[in-house]
């Protein structure tokens, strides 16, 4: 496979068909193209900001707060205890899948994936720790042992 050279011009002024013809004679073959344009409009609008839902989450019934996602919330558990049981983030996956739970997507646990959870495993650990479900749980662990 033959070696390519990329670059990527700033353009700050009109481009002529000169201007075209030249780079191509030089070899290079035009591969994009991006157009921009202002709108007419408040130069201050807010922008609009996105956010995802936090997993474990959903937006409420009456739209105005988020409540807590049982189905989401139960994995969170079953996520935290595997890693608390000191399964490798691979074997989480593993297990999630194996015992049918699925990403917010419907899609299969990944080693990424679960990565990916664990800034939120952080957050709502304490939640997690302290609940009567999680008492139960730890109890199971300790027989375990």
């Amino acid at each position: 496979m033959a070696k390519v050279e990329r670059i990527r011009e700033l353009v700050t002024g009109a481009v002529d068909l000169e201007y075209v013809r030249q780079k191509t004679e030089a070899g290079w073959k035009l591969v994009a193209m991006e157009w921009r344009r202002e709108l007419p409009g408040d130069e201050h609008e807010q922008a609009i900001i996105v956010e995802e839902i936090p997993y474990g989450l959903r937006v409420a019934s009456d739209c105005s707060r988020l409540e807590e996602d049982p189905d989401e919330r139960e994995v969170l558990i079953q996520m935290m205890e595997l890693i608390v049981q000191d399964y490798s983030i691979t074997l989480v996956a593993s297990e999630l899948n194996k015992r049918s739970l699925r990403t917010r997507t419907g899609g299969m646990w990944t080693p990424v994936s679960v990565f990916n959870m664990l800034p939120r495993l952080i957050e709502v650990g304490p939640q997690i720790f302290t609940s009567d479900e999680w008492d139960r749980r730890k109890q199971h662990l300790l027989n375990l042992v």
